[in-house]
């Protein structure tokens, strides 16, 4: 998977301060390296994607979640621009609410993936395959 994140952010500074504080959370949540995930460039595998768990919101998770199932993720600096015309429906509260029950989710899918314990020629051997060796 390849994230942008944004450099140069012309929001403002309030709406920084907000995504700062919940990109830190986040990251100490979930430990993925992502400085920003709120950035929405974005590229990566369709079949990857689709075997993802769905969730609204679940852009801001994506790397978090690629991670989980063993992909690489490559994190690619963008420039941000204004918003040129419109005004965004959601306030900073709207979205910590909605993120906070999104993170504790994401959280508990990664601590309940299971892990492949050894790697054979081509192929990953799980717990229950290694058991019937």
């Amino acid at each position: 998977m390849v994230a942008g994140q944004r450099v140069g952010r012309k929001d403002g500074f309030g709406r920084r301060l907000a995504s700062r504080l919940a990109n830190g959370l986040r990251s100490r949540v979930l430990r993925d390296g992502t400085r920003d995930t709120g950035c929405g460039l974005k590229c990566f595998r369709r079949e990857a994607f689709l075997a993802l768990p769905y969730f609204d919101h679940m852009h801001r998770y994506l790397p978090a979640l690629f991670a989980r199932d063993g992909w690489q993720i490559v994190h690619v600096d963008v420039g941000h621009r204004a918003r040129l015309g419109g005004r965004s429906h959601y306030s900073n509260l709207q979205r910590a609410v909605v993120g906070i029950f999104d993170l504790m989710g994401v959280a508990w899918l990664i601590r309940r993936r299971k892990k492949a314990r050894a790697i054979e020629i081509g192929r990953i051997q799980t717990p229950e395959a290694e058991r019937q060796t």
